[in-house]
């Protein structure tokens, strides 16, 4: 038994509402009905059309197919998930010939006997829940619960969909979380339907741009502003983190873009150590200034006798 994808034979996104969803199916269906199309397999077709808008013109048959879809590709043999038996009869009005077998393997006679005297369980899990939560890079680091607010759908007993209530928690980001990860915190979703189990909340995280840091994975890139003379002669200076300051030696005769390196500053990973804090030195030249800074730059000039395109 092969599985269809109701949606793709109708040429529809899986968002598309119920008006989308009959429009293509009365486009397909004056196309192909075999009365009057002259089309290639147009009665094949115009079933396949009839097929996908029966199941998907209603919401309950609809949250049902959905819930199936995850686990199936159009085309392709269709096992069902763990715990899914086919129907194997059809109620509903329709005869059984009408339709696929894939089709009367969902929607059979509810609660009726299947093959092998087994019966398909009554309950449906709830619809999952996705959300995208920012976080700053300092509360990547923190040990304290956020607290976020999502909605949840709400479904009556026929599956169909009733209202939206806005649900808040209390979350803890996991230490090394990485930017675009998604974390499931289950049974956090939408209710179940007919006693079967709540959906799942997915948090994708997303990193807040931060004034001072770029990220590199588990490390932290930090451009520290130097004047032309701090990097001739040497200096020290307070470059900040995530946590505090930490006090970095500037070595006499560094240059312009080279990188130092702290260790135990950037991000925690999923070991629960922290990455590097790379800084990058980056010299700021002076305004213009009057003719005595002028001339002090001349003077340095002519003393230094320095070429920087002597290898260039």
């Amino acid at each position: 038994m092969d599985f269809k994808d109701y949606y793709k034979i109708l040429g529809v996104e899986p968002t598309a509402d119920d008006k989308e969803i009959k429009s293509a199916y009365r486009k397909l269906a004056r196309k192909y009905h075999p009365d009057v199309s002259k089309e290639k397999d147009a009665e094949a077709k115009f079933k396949d059309a009839s097929e996908a808008y029966e199941a998907l013109k209603s919401a309950d048959k609809r949250a049902e197919y959905d819930e199936l879809r995850k686990y199936g590709q159009h085309g392709q043999p269709f096992q069902g998930p763990p715990g899914w038996q086919s129907r194997g009869g059809f109620g509903g009005g329709q005869d059984a010939g009408d339709f696929s077998d894939f089709f009367s393997s969902i929607f059979g006679s509810r609660g009726d006997a299947f093959g092998g005297g087994q019966r398909r369980p009554t309950g449906r899990k709830g619809q999952d829940v996705e959300m995208h939560l920012t976080v700053s890079l300092e509360e990547t680091l923190s040990t304290e619960s956020k607290q976020i607010s999502f909605q949840v759908p709400q479904y009556d007993a026929s599956g169909r969909h009733v209202s939206n209530t806005t649900k808040s928690l209390n979350v803890k980001i996991p230490a090394g979380v990485a930017d675009g990860e998604r974390i499931r915190l289950k049974a956090q979703g939408a209710p179940g339907i007919g006693g079967g189990a709540n959906g799942d909340l997915y948090l994708i995280i997303k990193f807040a741009p931060h004034p001072k840091f770029e990220v590199d994975g588990e490390n932290l890139i930090i451009n520290l502003p130097l004047a032309p003379w701090e990097l001739a002669l040497g200096t020290e200076v307070a470059v900040p983190t995530l946590t505090g300051k930490i006090n970095l030696k500037v070595p006499a005769g560094s240059q312009n873009g080279q990188r130092m390196r702290a260790k135990g500053h950037g991000l925690l990973n999923k070991a629960g150590q922290r990455g590097y804090l790379f800084i990058q030195l980056k010299v700021v030249m002076p305004a213009a200034g009057n003719d005595d800074v002028k001339a002090l730059w001349q003077e340095l000039a002519q003393k230094a006798a320095f070429n920087p395109r002597e290898q260039f």
